[in-house]
């Protein structure tokens, strides 16, 4: 493994491409952290993030796509490859990560705050109550 700079009282830094290489795919869990600019070293067992799960290659398609503001006709220009071709890569990539729900269900606290603002009727209130 190609190991970068090694400050002193430090081990040698791995740059996050070769543990995501190194991996293969497959789950790991960081258990220390140090904090650059303090020296601070924080120990515990910590999943990284979703996107740092995905292969190199699809974190660059990640990047990419951002780049070009979502638009799949400039990625297809970029990899070279067709429309459909990008669009079943994002399904892909997608089938990795969680989403979080932007549109969740209102719990009963809700609907009854929306109930005391007068922004609901009491049917329309019960209503949402009985579906949830």
């Amino acid at each position: 493994m190609n190991c970068g700079h090694v400050a002193e009282g430090e081990g040698p830094r791995v740059d996050w491409q070769e543990l995501t290489d190194l991996t293969h795919g497959r789950p790991f869990v960081v258990e220390r952290v140090r904090l650059a600019d303090s020296g601070v070293v924080v120990e515990g067992r910590f999943e990284p993030p979703q996107l740092a799960q995905l292969s190199v290659d699809d974190q660059v398609f990640v990047a990419a796509f951002l780049r070009s503001h979502g638009s799949i006709k400039e990625m297809g220009r970029i990899f070279g490859v067709s429309y459909p071709t990008i669009k079943s890569r994002l399904n892909r990539i997608a089938e990795h990560l969680d989403f979080v729900d932007v549109d969740p269900e209102p719990t009963g606290a809700d609907v009854v705050d929306r109930l005391r603002r007068g922004e609901i009727s009491v049917q329309e209130a019960l209503a949402e109550l009985e579906k949830s």
